[in-house]
């Protein structure tokens, strides 16, 4: 069966608030929600970006880090730095259909071939038309991962037959491929993947394959298509 390449596209922000504080104060405390587990290496650079942080500005502004969903679960990142639960947060777009409409183009199936690709494809995408749905925050930085693969738990899916009658954990453009293809999506949060697989919610999902080790998906998956 043809590999599936999706992409999902994982944005940074810091509040506009943010901005005018640091004029006015002699040092600054901040929180920075990510829904990345402590362990995986996007939360491992979340925290040595708050250390870089606190020492090119030699101690004045502090960067208080709260990795996987301490803070804010992940469909509420971009929400909470908007209104205070934090400062600076980084989010996936697909989390929340609807609420980021330009930025949510980038993320159909166009034929990416790497996560590089698709990385300045959202960076020229975002610059370009420099969305109204993002203004009440502060881009730092967008990025786009590789290409999203078929895992599966207990059955391995060979043909389109086998697509029918099982559940994946789709959201956002690949739960409507993964309706198209004959299963039914369910909407989860990477956070929630774990387990859903284990308790059989679902019998798989369409990621990265960087995902069996980040996010220990591997303990629980039984075939990659």
């Amino acid at each position: 069966m043809k590999k599936s390449t999706y992409f999902w596209i994982i944005p940074f922000f810091l509040s506009a608030v943010f901005f005018t504080s640091i004029l006015h104060a002699k040092s600054i405390k901040l929180t920075y929600s990510n829904f990345f587990p402590p362990k995986h290496v996007q939360s491992i650079l979340g925290q040595q970006w708050c250390d870089e942080v606190k020492k090119r500005t030699g101690g004045k502004v502090v960067v208080e880090y709260y990795p996987g969903q301490t803070l804010t679960k992940a469909k509420q990142v971009y929400d909470g730095v908007v209104t205070g639960l934090s400062d600076v947060g980084m989010c996936l777009f697909a989390y929340t259909k609807g609420r980021f409409p330009v930025m949510e183009a980038v993320d159909l199936p166009l034929g990416y071939t790497s996560g590089a690709q698709a990385t300045k494809v959202v960076n020229d995408v975002y610059n370009e038309f420099n969305p109204k749905e993002l203004t009440d925050t502060k881009v730092m930085f967008l990025h786009a991962h590789g290409a999203g693969v078929l895992h599966t738990k207990g059955k391995a899916v060979k043909t389109m037959e086998d697509f029918k009658g099982m559940k994946f954990r789709g959201h956002g453009t690949s739960a409507q491929v993964i309706k198209a293809l004959g299963g039914t999506p369910v909407s989860l949060p990477m956070p929630e993947l774990y387990q859903s697989l284990q308790k059989g919610i679902v019998q798989g999902a369409l990621y990265p394959i960087e995902v069996n080790k980040g996010w220990r998906m591997g303990e629980v998956v039984d075939y990659l298509t």
